[in-house]
C-alpha cells in the first residue's frame, strides 16, 4: 500500500474528504518525523514505537572493489511493533 493508497482507505473508514484526509496524513508524518528527529520517542500503546536509535561507527567494504572502508557513526529512525499491532498480523488461521 502507498500514500495514496492509504488515503483512499482512511477516506472509506471516516467521513472526511480525500483532501482533509491527505492532510491529515501529511501532518501525522510530519508530528513523528519532527517529534524523532528531536530525539524524543512517539509511542502508540497497541500500534508501536518510533524512536531514534543510535548506530555505532564501523568498517564496510565497498562491493565494487573490495577496498575497506569506513562507515560514521549515525542517528536512525526506529519502529518497534507493539504487541497487539504483532497480534493481528501474526494471526493463525
Amino acid at each position: 500500500m502507498n500514500k495514496s493508497e492509504l488515503i483512499e482507505a482512511l477516506v472509506k473508514e471516516t467521513d472526511m474528504s480525500k483532501a482533509a484526509a491527505g492532510r491529515v496524513l501529511n501532518s501525522l508524518i510530519d508530528i513523528i518525523t519532527k517529534t524523532v528527529a528531536k530525539k524524543q520517542d512517539v509511542q502508540l500503546i497497541g500500534f508501536g514505537t518510533f524512536k531514534a536509535a543510535k548506530r555505532a561507527a564501523r568498517k564496510g567494504k565497498n562491493p565494487r572493489t573490495g577496498e575497506p572502508l569506513k562507515i560514521a557513526a549515525a542517528t536512525v529512525p526506529k519502529f518497534s511493533a507493539g504487541a497487539a499491532f504483532k497480534a493481528a498480523v501474526n494471526k493463525k488461521k
